[in-house]
């Protein structure tokens, strides 16, 4: 005899975008917060949460009953789980926290195939990003996890990944609106300098140059207007604070204005 039985959920916040109600024939709506999940046999929290499309790097905290609880705890029939995303007003003590605290002073990044311009825009303000447009879903989270870097997708199926620790799911199409989900989820303004130190088309680092040495690569306005320049020894880019430059500082302006 097959035995069906059940526990309730309660997903707060952005998590409940996730879900697909209708999607799951588990999955029982009571309001808009609160579901009845249907389960036989054994499982654990985790792999219910991702069943339901919600993917574990978005969760910071479960309480089962009340009380704290980990990814790989099984669920017993009746218990009642609150699950919450990262939370801008909400601070968690470091001991239950379910993602583990980002390692390395400064964000670094990589980004997947998907998500081109807004490398260029990451890269642009002085963040370390990796970024190709033939990366393929083991080689991201390898790289992540040699690198320490967070994985930034619209791709569910890699956010579920179980080797992936730091990421955050894209909403947006737009590449400034995806660039100020992610200044708001890592609170990116506090790293900017005020001056690019990227390449935004390889990633690498930028050389201040003399004026002298690229003179013959300039255009005249160019060479009267400035003289200060920046440059990668890789891709043989120059750069400068031109209007470009001044286009993007009004950008990031806009993005602290939300």
């Amino acid at each position: 005899m097959i035995i069906i039985k059940t526990i309730k959920l309660r997903f707060y916040s952005y998590l409940n975008n996730f879900i697909k109600i209708d999607a799951h024939k588990n999955l029982e709506l009571l309001d808009d917060r609160h579901y009845l999940y249907h389960y036989q046999g054994r499982q654990t929290i985790k792999d219910i949460i991702e069943s339901i499309g919600v993917p574990h790097p978005e969760v910071v905290l479960i309480l089962r009953n009340a009380e704290p609880a980990d990814f790989s705890e099984l669920v017993h029939p009746g218990d009642f789980f609150s699950i919450y995303p990262y939370l801008y007003n909400f601070k968690l003590p470091a001991e239950i926290k379910l993602v583990p605290e980002y390692p390395l002073e400064k964000p670094k990044f990589i980004l997947d195939v998907h998500l081109g311009r807004l490398a260029r825009y990451l890269r642009r303000f002085g963040f370390d990003t990796a970024y190709r447009n033939d990366y393929q879903d083991r080689e991201i989270v390898d790289q992540a996890v040699k690198e320490k870097r967070i994985i930034l997708s619209r791709d569910l199926g890699l956010l579920m990944r179980k080797r992936v620790r730091w990421a955050k799911f894209i909403w947006n199409d737009n590449p400034k609106k995806q660039l100020q989900e992610v200044f708001k989820r890592f609170a990116l303004t506090q790293y900017y300098q005020g001056e690019e130190s990227r390449c935004v088309n390889c990633n690498s680092s930028l050389l201040d140059i003399d004026k002298e040495e690229i003179i013959e690569r300039l255009e005249p306005k160019t060479k009267k207007y400035f003289d200060e320049f920046k440059y990668c020894p890789k891709c043989d880019k120059i750069y400068w604070r031109g209007s470009h430059f001044k286009k993007t500082e009004n950008m990031l302006a806009e993005l602290d204005d939300h």
